[in-house]
């Protein structure tokens, strides 16, 4: 069985819907802060869509907290044995400086966050996504 498509061949590939999601969000905050998106144009939502809207805006939204002078910010995702990982990485604080708040809707998604400090200063929250959310998704 292959998981090359996580999500539907109709849901848009994750990286144009981070992209989406993130540049109102950046344009209305107060300093400039540089977005880069890295992830394969295959992969696709592991999860219901507004879900997971509701998780990647909660972490950018934390993400920008922690950038009031502006920065930058890079999401990338990928493909693995176990799931989907989308890792945002700032330039923001260190993590035992910030309040890593975990969105509810995480739990709910069963998805895990992880928070560490990047070796080039700041901080990053990696989400795994598991497989069996899409198949429970597909069943529903």
């Amino acid at each position: 069985m292959s998981h090359h498509f996580i999500g539907q061949d109709n849901d848009p590939p994750l990286a144009i819907l981070v992209e989406t999601l993130a540049s109102p969000m950046l344009i209305a905050h107060p300093a400039p802060v540089c977005l880069e998106v890295d992830m394969d144009d295959t992969l696709r939502l592991p999860v219901d869509q507004a879900s997971f809207c509701q998780l990647m805006e909660s972490l950018i939204r934390q993400a920008l907290i922690e950038m009031p002078e502006g920065g930058e910010l890079t999401i990338t995702g990928c493909q693995t044995n176990t799931g989907i990982e989308i890792e945002l990485a700032d330039t923001g604080a260190e993590v035992e400086q910030r309040a890593c708040k975990l969105p509810m809707i995480a739990a709910a998604l069963s998805a895990e966050l992880n928070w560490q400090d990047c070796p080039q200063g700041g901080s990053a929250v990696t989400v795994k996504f598991p497989h069996y959310q899409a198949a429970k998704r597909r069943a529903a």
